[in-house]
This record gives C-alpha cells, sequence and structure tokens, in this order.
C-alpha cells in the first residue's frame, strides 16, 4: 500500500470520527463509529502502530455489540398521552426545545394555549419522544400546528406509527385531513416522507396536507 493510500485512509478515519460525534441519532452515532474504528484498524495495521490498532479493535467491538443490541431490540411501545393546553410540563417542554423547534420545525411556532387546542405527548417506550399541537377547523380539517420529534429519536418510526391508524391520534378530532403550513426544506423532506402532499389553496399558499 503506497504512503499516499496510506496518509488518505488515516484522514478518512479522522473525518468519520468527527462525523459521528456530530449524530443526535444513537444508531448513526454507532454504525459510523464502527466504520471510524475498522477504517483507523487499517491505518494502524498499516503504519505498524500496533496499540492504536489493539484500540480500535476494542472500539470496534464495542459499537459492533451495541449496534447489534439496537438492530436486534424487538417491537417498541408507542402511545400517546394528550396533556391540558396549559400544563406546566407542555410549558416547559416546548421552552426546552424551543431553539431546535425554531431552528428545523416550526421557525413561526409559538404556543398559545386555548381551548380548542390539541397537546399530545408522543411516547416512545414511555418516553416522552415527540410533541403533536393542533387544532380542528369547521370544514373537518386538522391544522398541525407543531409536529415535533426530539433528536435522539429522528428515524422515522414514530412518524410512522403517528400517521398510521394504530396512533388512534386523529380519531379523537373526527377530521378528514391533517394540514400544516410548509415552509422550510427540512419541513418539507419530513413532511413528504410521511406523505403529506402539496395542497395549496389561495389562503395557505404553503399547504401539505394528508388524508386520514
Amino acid at each position: 500500500m503506497s504512503g499516499f493510500i496510506i496518509e488518505a485512509v488515516g484522514y478518512l478515519g479522522s473525518a468519520l470520527v468527527i462525523l459521528s460525534l456530530l449524530q443526535k441519532s444513537i444508531l448513526r452515532l454507532r454504525m459510523i463509529g464502527f466504520v471510524a474504528s475498522s477504517t483507523f484498524l487499517i491505518y494502524s495495521v498499516a503504519i505498524s502502530a500496533y496499540p492504536i490498532a489493539v484500540v480500535n479493535v476494542v472500539a470496534a467491538s464495542i459499537h459492533l455489540y451495541y449496534l447489534r443490541k439496537l438492530l436486534r431490540r424487538k417491537s417498541e411501545v408507542f402511545t400517546i398521552l394528550q396533556m391540558r393546553p396549559e400544563s406546566r410540563y407542555l410549558a416547559y417542554f416546548l421552552d426546552f426545545y424551543k431553539d431546535d423547534i425554531a431552528t428545523r420545525y416550526q421557525p413561526d411556532f409559538v404556543y398559545e394555549p386555548a381551548e380548542d387546542t390539541l397537546a399530545v405527548f408522543l411516547l416512545r417506550d414511555m418516553v416522552p419522544a415527540g410533541l403533536l399541537v393542533g387544532r380542528a377547523h369547521g370544514d373537518a380539517s386538522f391544522e398541525i400546528l407543531l409536529d415535533y420529534v426530539i433528536p435522539q429519536y429522528r428515524d422515522f418510526k414514530l412518524a410512522g406509527w403517528l400517521y398510521s391508524d394504530e396512533s388512534g391520534v386523529f380519531e379523537m378530532t373526527n377530521c378528514r385531513c391533517a394540514w400544516t403550513r410548509v415552509t422550510t426544506p427540512d419541513q418539507e423532506e419530513y413532511f413528504s416522507k410521511v406523505g403529506f402532499k402539496p395542497d395549496r389553496t389561495p389562503a395557505v399558499p404553503e399547504r401539505y396536507a394528508f388524508k386520514l
């Protein structure tokens, strides 16, 4: 193996380590971490740095162990917990994640409790992993004001469950469709993946809708 290739492998391993540290998803962190450790193992053997090779064998084994546990995990339990609009915990949750919500999810979201507000926590193995906030309209449509999932659970499992018949969330609204305003690329990517389609109206040109 030429010196240029060996050096390139070393740089690749370094880049992968940095990339793994940027991951919010535990699954992605473990996957990238395993590849990074394997890459550094090749590099360390190529330059005869055997102590480094031993460290990366151990690191790769640890990543692989936890990857197998994550991938072999059996069915998770998803459920909902409806909150009162004026709930203090709900207010604390929104305040804690307000920067993330404003940056990626709903830049113009401002929570204003009202009697017609539906606020539902989405529980994943009893952990409050997401939050849905919306309100029903007289035309049998449900406006989603916020559909938010905390960083650790952004693998679309929660979203897939929420917009399926299993969740029962939208049965509480007696509505025939759900819609939301899509104003950012992240929103467009997310809502498109879960089945929303552009449904623009003169009043709401950025509207995306999902038939219930």
